[in-house]
């Protein structure tokens, strides 16, 4: 088995919710680790995937709702710093793969299943060989401890409990 290391210049972690239950607000956490263990990628059913994100690493572009979020109303970064997840199962899904694993936001735990594509394999200027990966879950946020809400005058709520979580990694043999 190889350890493959996750190129975090060309990778990122990101999120999308609904915001007055019409538009998004999209967002992501600039640090993270991951241990990505695998045979050979080109067949995914052989890895083993786990990450640990820093909470405190939250980045909306708004540093008032960065703060909210870090705060007990919704992560509680001070007391839950990380959210993690470790894989259980991989499978094929045609050309792409279904990644499902163990969620754990704000110490609860919940199976989730990411929708994996195999975005291809190169070689970079370097003679290093690359591989890109994109992957995308939903989960209802509520189901993590994650609450907070406020409603709005016309009818409905200012945060949407869908939440997208997207992941682009690019990842080569680690050193």
């Amino acid at each position: 088995m190889t350890k493959w290391a996750v190129d975090q210049s060309h990778s990122t972690i990101g999120f999308e919710v609904k915001h007055m239950m019409v538009s998004k607000v999209k967002g992501s956490f600039e640090s993270y680790t991951a241990d990505v263990v695998a045979e050979d990628l080109t067949d995914l059913t052989t890895a083993s995937i786990a990450f640990k994100i820093d909470v405190a690493s939250i980045h909306t572009r708004n540093e008032d709702r960065d703060n909210h979020l870090k705060s007990a109303d919704f992560f509680d970064a001070e007391n839950q710093p990380s959210i993690d997840f470790t894989s259980t199962s991989i499978t094929k899904d045609g050309d792409d793969y279904k990644v499902t694993g163990d969620l754990t936001i704000k110490g609860v735990t919940k199976p989730v299943t990411f929708d994996v594509e195999f975005g291809g394999k190169g070689t970079n200027p370097w003679g290093v060989e690359v591989y890109g990966f994109e992957a995308e879950a939903k989960i209802n946020r509520e189901e993590f401890g994650l609450t907070w809400n406020a409603a709005l005058e016309t009818g409905g709520v200012l945060v949407g409990k869908d939440i997208k979580i997207k992941v682009e990694l690019e990842v080569n043999p680690a050193a």
